[in-house]
């Protein structure tokens, strides 16, 4: 007699510790949106005063050592280097997820990769369609990957401020999505934005980097030690003629994050110590505070004044911009979904419906500190062109906002309740019991911080 497989489940509350890991990495990145939207909208609202010229000499002054191609605007030096902090903490999130998080079974992993390629690759299709369309021509397909991002620091202020009940599994998914579309996106911009490269200068990089991750492997975590090294391969891949950010991503990946058996001598930390979330809990808080808001403060500030954002949404670019990141994004991510729930063994969570999908999908058209810096790769900081995709990219966001926002209140209430009844702990063992509920849970221990 054979048992029958039983179904996976889309969305599944988490492990306990995963949620406990995850809910710190929102509040973070909660509390970084909301400084996020108030340096936008500060640049927004001084590059459209009468001080706009002081705005445009403050971005443009440049600061920097030109034999290390490092005499740079302090726009720039926000995009490439700043930017480089977000993206090693991305790829901090990215290992562990897959190495000893919820996401380290194929299965689990299955759905929110598969939700975030198409995430990337439906808007693409739907942004070339409409350029094509319009007759913008060959110039304006070079904007083809500016909707494909989807900022998580954006979309979880929106959470934030719609209600703070949504299931953990649907959270966790939109985090992981987001992770994984950020790779994906520095991946687009590595192959496909860069101009030139120089081979010596990018071998030369993986000197730091290799004695980077020999340090880090080895437990030595030695401050004034590793931020030389990580300078000097960010350095390196930027002269190399590559973007830089993929330094951070790189720098990201060599951090390990399972236990080893023993570590040398000289360690620093323990054998048993994640290495990953320890530099992630001190880099988070620098990325999403102060290195993502700076760049935006520099990269959102364009004229709107004067028929500026009439004229930007008529350029077949913005259209397309806008139509890929509200519509590209509900049809990649709610089409994946549905297609894995209609052809595999996945089911939805019993604590879920669809419309909490569709508001979920239409939340990840929410484009901002990716798309703003591939807008510039594009066509050129301080580009008319690149003015009209950055008009277009705060405008879709906007929208996409609105739209999530609609759908997703309307189930905030049910899901309030359900948050209320998994709050019920009656063993006092510091472990909810919904999460005890589920077959497979560690039920030993109560909240684990260590990843």
């Amino acid at each position: 007699m054979t048992t029958r497989r039983q179904p996976d489940r889309l969305f599944r509350r988490p492990t306990w510790t995963e949620t406990q890991f995850v809910t710190k990495a929102l509040r973070t990145e909660t509390v970084g949106g909301a400084i996020l939207l108030v340096a936008a909208v500060a640049a927004l609202l001084w590059a459209n005063s009468p001080w706009r010229d002081a705005y445009a000499a403050l971005r443009d002054l440049r600061v920097g050592y030109e034999p290390w191609h490092l005499d740079l605007t302090l726009g720039q030096w926000a995009a490439d280097g700043l930017l480089a902090i977000f993206f090693f903490v991305a790829g901090l999130e990215l290992k562990r997820e897959f190495l000893v998080g919820d996401l380290r079974t194929p299965a689990k992993a299955a759905v929110p990769v598969i939700a975030a390629a198409a995430g990337v690759a439906v808007p693409a299709l739907f942004f070339t369609l409409t350029v094509l369309a319009a007759g913008g021509g060959s110039e304006a397909l070079r904007g083809w990957a500016i909707p494909t991002a989807t900022d998580i620091a954006f979309a979880l202020a929106v959470l934030a401020v719609i209600g703070s009940h949504l299931p953990s599994g649907l959270r966790s998914f939109l985090l992981t999505l987001a992770v994984v579309d950020d790779l994906i996106a520095i991946t687009i911009i590595a192959i496909f934005y860069t101009s030139g490269l120089d081979v010596p200068a990018l071998l030369l990089a993986l000197v730091p980097l290799g004695l980077f991750a020999f340090l880090v492997q080895r437990r030595i975590v030695i401050v004034w030690v590793l931020l030389p090294l990580a300078f000097a391969t960010w350095t390196l891949v930027h002269a190399s003629g590559i973007h830089a950010t993929v330094a951070g991503v790189l720098l990201g990946l060599v951090v390990p994050v399972k236990a080893r058996a023993s570590v040398p001598h000289m360690s620093t930390l323990s054998a048993e110590t994640d290495v990953a979330e320890r530099l992630e809990h001190r880099l988070r808080p620098l990325s999403a505070g102060f290195a993502v808001p700076v760049f935006a403060f520099f990269a959102s500030g364009v004229t709107i004044i004067g028929g500026g954002i009439g004229e930007a949404l008529r350029d077949p670019v913005a259209i397309g911009i806008v139509i890929a990141l509200v519509l590209g994004k509900l049809v990649g991510v709610l089409g994946s979904t549905f297609v894995m729930a209609r052809f595999t063994r996945a089911e939805l969570d019993d604590d879920l419906s669809w419309s909490d999908i569709v508001g979920l999908s239409l939340l990840t058209g929410i484009g901002f500190t990716v798309s703003l810096l591939v807008g510039e790769l594009a066509f050129g900081p301080g580009s008319e062109r690149d003015a009209h995709a950055k008009i277009a990219v705060i405008v879709a966001s906007v929208l996409a906002a609105v739209l999530a926002s609609a759908v997703l209140r309307r189930r905030n209430a049910v899901h309030r309740r359900i948050h209320l009844a998994d709050q019920l702990d009656d063993d006092a063992d510091g472990v909810p019991d919904a999460f005890q509920d589920r077959p497979g849970v560690d039920r030993s221990h109560g909240p684990d911080t260590t990843g």
